[in-house]
């Protein structure tokens, strides 16, 4: 009995460490193998939850880099704690989601069977999604995909993040499976064949997507655009000092007259750029989309602002809707400002659909672009493109990496070409298909000049959204449902003898 409880928990703790690997890195091998190990620890909630809590530790470290943080006003002996209880805290609600993911699985009847793992796995991609909406910053199973897998995360064109993190935990219970059934049993080889059959067939049916539907021909009526995107990287501890602020303007009016010599129809740069006096030194001779911030009836926003052709101040602005917590938003105490050098931020209006004056986009400022519900509706809506603005400084490398991949998934998602601008990385253009056309060396200031053209097309994802969860949902609910009820019949009701037993005759 102790072994086996020694088993389970470290399965638990292995599974967390690929799974936190696989979330820094990318790629299936991994993901699979964590998630066969999750099945295999599912039946104890507690090595479950050191699953969550262990992949979220690995590959959310980058939350540490938020020390030193005596800038914004924290104590220098507290501000290594603090960014250690804010890691931690991320690690612990993935530890409760997960335990309660496991409860869910073992109160469910017949577990191991294909309708079990189907419906519990919908239910974790569900959760993704719903997850993505939340203030909190969420790279779930769904998006660790990419770059690793592109024919897989083709899928999404259908069935969007969650879908692929429900596919996932599938290839997952297949391996368990195929590990715990004897290979003696009569059903052991349908299990492998039907299971490789499935792998493969969905994979070509992702590279005939990528294939068929990949970057958009280029139509007679179809406008090409010229976009410059500037990184700036300016490093965040030193950009509201008094002589980053003196050197701004002047590095914003080469940067545009750079723009303007590469005959660029615009000029993008990052989340945050312009400062709360946003005005620039003399007009600027091309559309400036920009971020930056702004006041709005005695409350602060973190808007994308656009600087028209000709003009020194904003207008048009569209507002972030999605705050960090505690970094942009507190609650309403005296004397709580936040761990932001701007103070708490308000929240603008959730939809991601801007019609700036160009071709109409789909807005993701920062940690935005991993909700893939909200840019799908704003494509819905008529965006042709998706605007990602930024400022990821001062994490490391990884979290570029982590936001490429989701920036990469959402193009997939949703078959628009996507113009990412941020402070120190990643800056690129990416292709309707997922793919990355172009990018800026990170941590390096540059200006990249890419040729862009929006797009028109739709996908599945955009049109039913998450409905094939709820259907798949539904249907192996049943299913598992009507099973177990049929299988409680037979044990409840033995077979009557046609005989009397020798002694009752």
């Amino acid at each position: 009995m102790g072994n086996d409880r020694s088993l389970v928990l470290l399965q638990g703790l292995i599974g967390g460490l690929l799974a936190g690997v696989a979330l820094s890195v990318s790629g299936p091998w991994w993901m699979v193998s964590a998630l066969a190990l999750l099945w295999a620890a599912s039946r104890s909630s507690f090595a479950s939850a050191i699953w969550g809590g262990v992949a979220i530790l690995v590959s959310h470290r980058w939350l540490l880099a938020l020390h030193p943080l005596m800038w914004i006003g924290v104590p220098a002996r507290l501000s290594l704690p603090t960014a250690i209880a804010i890691w931690l805290a991320c690690a612990l609600l993935a530890a409760l989601l997960l335990a309660s993911w496991s409860y869910l699985v073992q109160r469910l009847p017949l577990r191991g069977s294909l309708p079990h793992a189907l419906l519990v796995a919908c239910v974790w991609g569900l959760a993704e999604v719903l997850l993505s909406q939340s203030p909190l910053f969420w790279i779930g199973v769904g998006g660790s995909v990419l770059p690793a897998d592109p024919p897989l995360a083709a899928l999404s064109r259908w069935i969007g993040e969650g879908g692929l993190a429900a596919l996932q935990l599938l290839f997952g219970w297949w391996v368990w499976r195929l590990l715990t059934v004897s290979r003696r049993e009569s059903g052991w080889l349908g299990l492998l064949a039907g299971g490789l059959t499935g792998v493969v067939l969905l994979h070509g049916l992702g590279a005939w997507l990528l294939a068929n539907h990949g970057p958009v021909q280029q139509r007679s009526d179809q406008v090409t655009n010229t976009v410059a995107l500037w990184q700036p990287a300016i490093p965040t501890r030193e950009k509201f000092s008094a002589q980053r602020q003196r050197d701004l303007p002047g590095r914003l009016k080469s940067v545009l007259q750079e723009a303007e010599s590469a005959d660029a129809d615009w000029l993008m740069a990052p989340e945050g750029t312009l400062p709360l006096k946003d005005v620039l030194i003399e007009p600027s001779p091309l559309p400036l989309l920009s971020g930056g911030f702004r006041w709005s009836r005695g409350r602060q926003h973190s808007s994308m602002l656009l600087v028209e052709a000709g003009a020194i101040t904003t207008a048009n602005p569209i507002d972030k809707h999605r705050l960090v917590p505690l970094g942009e938003w507190v609650p309403s105490w005296p004397g709580l400002s936040g761990l932001s050098a701007v103070g708490g931020l308000e929240a603008g209006d959730p939809s991601r659909f801007w019609r700036w004056g160009g071709p109409p986009a789909a807005v993701a400022i920062c940690y935005e672009i991993s909700n893939g519900v909200a840019l799908s509706r704003a494509v819905a809506d008529g965006a042709q493109w998706i605007l990602a603005a930024a400022n990821l400084d001062p994490y490391p490398l990884l979290l570029q990496q982590q936001y490429l991949a989701l920036a990469q998934l959402r193009s997939t998602e949703t078959a628009r070409p996507l113009l990412s601008t941020a402070n120190t990385g990643p800056t690129a253009m990416i292709r309707p298909d997922g793919r990355i056309a172009a990018r800026l060396p990170p941590f390096d200031s540059g200006l990249l000049i890419v040729p862009f053209s929006p797009s028109k097309s739709s996908t599945g994802y955009v049109r039913w959204g998450e409905a094939p969860l709820f259907v798949m949902i539904g249907a192996s609910a049943l299913v598992l449902f009507k099973s177990a009820s049929r299988s409680g019949l037979r044990q409840v009701r033995p077979r009557r003898r046609k005989t009397l037993p020798l002694d009752q005759e």
